[in-house]
């Protein structure tokens, strides 16, 4: 079938001249905390509230593998998983975007670093009783833990490395996800916000 000689058939890739990749980065905004902390749900509004982007670093392991968060663990084991999650948290390249990450994040410095670089990162603090609720709830989550290591042996270990990476702890125990958005955005460095507001 023959295209009329009335229709360009050469489609315009050039875009809308207006859009551009920004000149220098702007920050990020990157979520850390336990599995159930709420990082997903509290960087979807919190991305909403900024008119950014949002990211779910778990999501983008599962689109590499094709599969399940919590089967790509189980086939790949604890420290083969953490490797493959620092190599793809390492490879984010984004500007204005919230970043919710996997709660073994903090296993990897190189990961950590990466995160560090983008912008400021905050760690949504809630308590084991939580977290236990939570992952019963969705027992599907995609939890890293060795052999033999329970879930309070999880958690005490990455308090101590939630703690070391934080820019910002947001107490998220008594918080509705719109509260912690709130506070996030009360509590951010004033360069995070003012840098997104020249671009306006």
């Amino acid at each position: 079938m023959s295209v009329p000689s009335s229709i360009d058939a050469t489609p315009d890739r050039s875009g809308p001249s207006s859009i551009t990749a920004p000149a220098s980065p702007s920050p990020c905004i990157i979520l850390i905390g336990m599995a159930g902390a709420g990082k997903s749900t509290i960087g979807e509004a919190l991305a909403k509230r900024l008119d950014w982007a949002f990211m779910d670093s778990d999501h983008l392991i599962e689109s590499v593998y094709a599969a399940r968060l919590q089967d790509v663990t189980d086939a790949l084991g604890k420290d083969a998983f953490l490797d493959v999650e620092a190599t793809v948290i390492s490879a984010i390249k984004a500007n204005r975007t919230v970043i919710a990450t996997g709660g073994s994040v903090v296993y990897r410095e190189k990961a950590m670093r990466h995160l560090a670089s983008l912008g400021p990162i905050v760690h949504l603090d809630v308590p084991l009783a939580i977290v236990e609720e939570r992952i019963a709830r969705n027992p599907q989550r995609g939890l890293a833990i060795g052999p033999g290591q329970t879930l309070n042996d999880l958690f005490m270990e990455r308090q101590k490395l939630y703690t070391l990476y934080a820019t910002l702890c947001c107490e998220a125990t008594c918080k509705n996800p719109q509260q912690c958005v709130d506070w996030i955005v009360d509590n951010l460095p004033p360069q995070v916000i003012a840098s997104d507001a020249t671009r306006n």
